[in-house]
């Protein structure tokens, strides 16, 4: 049974991934015609994928503040979705990966200077340490509760049921601090993910970002439609 805020972001997040094929039409364009537009047209597209990527997070921080744990099981993912995540969003390093991949194809669509090459490898190794620290409190979060003291609160909260009193007002606290925790990480974990893609678009030149926000798009896109393929199979075939 899904709670409010799950149907909300649900129906935000359907929109969200709407919109973004939407985009991911218009990049494709622009990539096909990378020659004959004009660098206000092109920086007015990336304009409007960078706008479209922060509303999601804007969304998402409201909608964590009500309930940061619907993120670590969302409703509105499909199984091979959440395969990816990483602290309930796409791991930051892996733009850099797909940088790569773009770069040594066949036909390279994304051809770097030697500048560009020194300030992205600042730049990957910064977004490195970052996730190494994030990850490091996180194993802290996985220690906190496995806490002697938290384990005996939740055995106090076991015992004391539905009774209103002062364990059960302990046992609420207790939670509430340690959900509060969690929902700091997520927020740090997404300001490297924004700080990541911003940091790459801002030593890419207009063509190259648009090269860049079509694949990251598309990785997006198409991997929600074989999710929700392979998912629609496997439940055809359990009915």
């Amino acid at each position: 049974m899904r709670n409010r805020v799950e149907e909300k972001f649900l129906e935000f997040y359907e929109g969200w991934i709407f919109q973004l094929e939407q985009y991911l039409h218009q990049l494709l364009i622009a990539h096909n015609n990378i020659n004959t537009m004009s660098e206000i047209e092109l920086r007015g597209l990336i304009s409007k994928l960078t706008a479209h990527h922060k509303a999601y997070y804007t969304a998402k921080w409201a909608a964590i503040g009500e309930d940061v744990l619907a993120f670590f099981g969302p409703v509105w993912l499909n199984p091979l979705e959440k395969s990816c995540f990483w602290l309930t969003g796409w791991k930051p390093s892996t733009a850099f990966r797909m940088l790569d991949r773009l770069r040594k194809s066949w036909r390279p669509t994304v051809v770097l200077v030697e500048a560009q090459v020194r300030r992205l490898e600042e730049l990957r190794v910064k977004t490195r340490f970052d996730e190494e620290r994030i990850e490091t409190e996180m194993e802290r979060y996985q220690v906190a509760m496995a806490d002697r003291k938290m384990v005996e609160l939740a055995r106090l909260g076991c015992r004391v049921g539905g009774v209103e009193g002062e364990s059960t007002v302990l046992v609420e606290a207790a939670v509430k601090g340690l959900a509060t925790r969690l929902e700091k990480m997520v927020k740090a974990a997404d300001c490297v993910r924004l700080k990541t893609l911003k940091g790459i678009l801002d030593v890419l030149a207009p063509p190259q970002c648009v090269e860049f926000l079509a694949a990251a798009a598309a990785f997006q896109v198409q991997l929600r439609r074989w999710g929700n393929e392979r998912h629609n199979v496997t439940h055809s075939y359990g009915s």
